[in-house]
């Protein structure tokens, strides 16, 4: 490791504060890493942590005598920026050898603000092939980026209340008794307490979000429709202009959405889902070989709606059904819930003596 100068970094400390800019400082930079530090890392990564905003790699560095210390790389951005960039999970791997520079973590912790990341390739990642801050502007001013409403037979917009006709979300599935496989039995056995996505105030995404009691607002934006659900205020958009899922699109909890009517029908295939439970009970979902197909049937007099979902799954033997309704409710005033709060989730983790164990699988 290379660091500056006791004596240097003390003279520096003033100028580097000030000169900090708002990117460096988000998600609390100044609290976590030294901006007069700056230092290399050389080894091999041990384990990639590809979660929204940030990402992080553990690395094992080998020091001259042989021992080896545990190391983390904290790059700056977040996944659309390295969307962006090209830059996806499988572009640095667990083995791969890598060498990083950046600013050290304070109080001597073994991380890395990883401003540049060199693979053995030769590729470069990072602010050192492009910064994130957009300065100029590159809309094209003959294009029309406003939304433009469709003259669709059926108007599905404005605020819905799934409460209507309410069932609980866990076994609710068709057929009886689940179709498992024998490993997806497994699995599902295997499955254990604080698993949950939801109690740790992950989005719920498909197909759970299907099931939610909780209200949501559809906007007809032309070539899509934006849905926003209530419970943690999770969007979700469903294309209606006949456009597929791009090369190299990421597995995501609500997945890409395409739609189209049937008369009164609106009919929506969603593929390109992350793997996730489908109920709070921890039956398994595949997630990339997983295609959802729903059907919302929307009453004469659009009041009300049947939404129908058939699940496809290579875990399974047969599809699932899973079958809600909605009605026409008033203004919920969405965006005004309250956030999520995991707390007493890790408490119980902790007081059961489970929480190490939690993060360390």
């Amino acid at each position: 490791m290379r660091t500056i100068p006791t004596a240097a970094r003390i003279a520096a400390t003033v100028l580097a504060y000030a000169l900090l800019g708002p990117a460096d400082a988000h998600h609390a930079f100044i609290t976590e890493f030294d901006p007069e530090t700056s230092g290399e890392v050389v080894g091999v990564v041990t384990k990639v942590w590809w979660q929204n905003p940030h990402i992080r790699y553990d690395v094992d560095v080998t020091k001259e005598d042989g021992t080896v210390e545990q190391w983390s790389l904290h790059p700056p951005g977040n996944l659309p920026t390295y969307r962006r960039q090209g830059w996806t999970p499988e572009t640095l791997k667990a083995g791969d050898r890598v060498r990083a520079t950046g600013n050290l973590g304070r109080d001597g912790a073994r991380k890395l603000y990883s401003t540049c990341i060199y693979l053995p390739n030769g590729r470069e990642l990072g602010r050192c092939v492009v910064s994130d801050t957009v300065t100029e502007t590159t809309a094209d001013p003959n294009v029309d980026y406003t939304y433009k409403h469709n003259d669709y037979e059926v108007d599905i917009s404005g605020f819905w209340d799934n409460r209507y006709r309410f069932r609980v979300t866990v076994d609710d599935f068709e057929p009886k008794p689940m179709p498992m496989k024998p490993e997806t039995a497994a699995i599902y056995a295997a499955r254990k307490y604080g698993d949950d996505a939801v109690l740790q105030c992950m989005p719920p995404g498909l197909p759970r979000i299907f099931g939610s009691p909780y209200p949501m607002e559809i906007v007809d934006a032309g070539t899509h429709y934006l849905m926003v659900f209530l419970q943690d205020n999770t969007p979700r958009w469903v294309w209606m202009d006949g456009r597929s899922a791009p090369p190299g699109h990421p597995l995501t909890s609500m997945g890409f959405s395409v739609g189209r009517w049937e008369g009164r029908t609106l009919v929506i295939e969603t593929t390109n889902l992350s793997p996730a439970w489908l109920d709070g009970s921890g039956l398994p979902m595949s997630g990339d070989g997983t295609r959802i197909v729903e059907r919302w049937e929307v009453s004469e007099d659009g009041l009300t709606m049947d939404r129908t979902m058939t699940i496809h799954d290579p875990y399974y033997t047969e599809p699932l059904v899973r079958r809600r309704a909605s009605a026409r409710g008033d203004d919920i005033r969405i965006a005004e819930q309250l956030p999520c709060d995991p707390d007493s989730h890790y408490r119980d983790l902790a007081n059961s003596g489970r929480l190490e164990e939690h993060f360390n699988r």
